[in-house]
């Protein structure tokens, strides 16, 4: 501890904002997704069957769409629901517009067949998802919310740096009486989470109670979760609303990727707390790097990405997948033949797989060596076997056979180390 000289602080400035925030667009398939992944936890493959299940009952209008349209008679039906319900102020009518020139809007939005029903549904997982589109289309016909930002600049006495304090309050809801739309950052601070100043005034002198300075580290980009994931494909224009699904339950099923938590590891974080004029030096503990319901490359996973970067570098190429769809897009308006597009990709597309078809399984799969086994000198291998990840102990050109033994779930081919490897070859082994 050391002791530290109160200094004075004063409210230099108080800047007061009004600003708006408008609603979300109807869903489309890609956001309705997204939506059901973070508000509800259902998966994109449990959100369009359950969504099917609505569409066939005709609580809902089709679920496969890039469209944000709504009609006139929708329109017309929303604008007298809000009404009723909270007042003429609370109404606005918007017709929305797709941004992206390669949409197909043969269909609305997805939204309910009749606003007059606010429940529907046979069982919790559709009455769920069904309020989810009541309420988000509702929302997109209603007025903005407008809020009142304050910042205020306080003057540090023997300092040159100033403090700088934000508030919000919500002068009128609007749409957030019914609708707020979710986001896929963990640690977001924006605004909506209505922080609250205490009544301040300019030239006010402050009185500190306590001042804490904590120690951080950067993070790492988010692991993809299967809405951030959809959100991703349409950005890169790979896909569409019917194809989103399929994508994902595909590389799931075959394992190259796995859904799953992970628990996460202890730091220490230091902290300074200024005190009633003491500074105090502290150390808390704190958890980083857990994971819930995120997207894992499985080892086998990353060994087919780098087997197909490697020989098929054209194919697994983002530009190459959009270029197929704007290549699909130019034959459904009459602009290409169907023939001259196959045969343009067929023809280098079958060189590359006969080319590819003479390599052998150790040039294709990169084994990677952890060291040298000091019992028997023979090389420590991480590789993928008949069976999934596993660790051998020499060569299949070795008189003896090679030992093996599988990699465990809670590590993978690329982050065991040879300590651990050689663990898994004792005996007696507790399990």
């Amino acid at each position: 501890m050391e002791e530290a000289t109160l200094s004075d602080f004063t409210v230099e400035s108080l800047e007061t904002k009004p600003s708006k925030k408008k609603p979300a667009a109807p869903f489309t398939t890609s956001t309705l997704q997204q939506e059901a992944s973070r508000k509800l936890g259902f998966s994109v493959k449990q959100t369009m069957m359950v969504a099917q299940r609505l569409y066939e009952a005709g609580k809902i209008t089709y679920m496969r769409t890039d469209s944000v349209n709504l009609s006139e008679q929708a329109l017309a039906q929303a604008k007298e629901i809000i009404t009723k319900e909270y007042g003429a102020d609370y109404s606005a009518t918007r017709r929305y517009k797709t941004g992206k020139s390669d949409a197909q809007e043969a269909h609305e939005a997805v939204r309910p067949t009749d606003f007059g029903n606010n429940s529907a549904g046979e069982d919790r997982n559709q009455k769920r998802l069904y309020d989810l589109i009541w309420k988000r289309t509702l929302a997109s016909q209603m007025a903005e919310a407008l809020i009142q930002k304050t910042t205020a600049k306080i003057l540090v006495s023997g300092s040159a740096e100033k403090l700088t304090a934000q508030g919000e309050v919500i002068q009128f809801p609007g749409f957030l009486e019914v609708y707020l739309e979710g986001n896929d950052d963990e640690d977001d601070d924006s605004a909506l989470k209505k922080n609250m100043l205490p009544p301040i005034n300019e030239g006010q002198v402050l009185d500190l109670i306590m001042a804490q300075a904590k120690e951080t580290f950067t993070r790492p980009p988010a692991r993809y979760t299967e809405a951030s994931l959809v959100k991703k494909l349409e950005e890169e224009g790979i896909g569409r609303p019917s194809t989103y699904a399929p994508t994902i339950s595909t590389i799931m099923n075959r394992k190259y990727v796995e859904k799953s938590d992970r628990e996460g590891k202890d730091r220490a974080i230091s902290y300074m707390i200024l005190e009633k004029g003491v500074i105090t030096e502290t150390e808390n503990m704190e958890k980083f790097g857990s994971e819930k319901s995120k997207l894992f490359p499985s080892d086998l996973g990353e060994v087919v990405s780098e087997f197909l970067v490697k020989f098929f570098p054209d194919i697994v190429n983002y530009g190459f997948t959009r270029s197929v769809e704007e290549d699909f897009d130019e034959i459904a308006k009459g602009k290409k033949a169907w023939s001259d597009i196959i045969k343009t990709f067929y023809e280098p597309f079958h060189a590359t797989v006969e080319a590819a078809g003479g390599i052998s399984r150790e040039e294709a799969i990169q084994a990677r060596e952890l060291g040298i086994d000091p019992k028997s000198g023979k090389p420590v291998i991480a590789r993928i076997g008949r069976y999934g990840a596993m660790i051998q102990i020499g060569t299949k050109d070795d008189e003896e056979k090679p030992q093996f033994a599988s990699i465990p779930k809670t590590t993978t081919m690329k982050e065991i180390t040879f300590a651990e490897a050689m663990e898994l070859f004792k005996l007696p082994r507790v399990v």
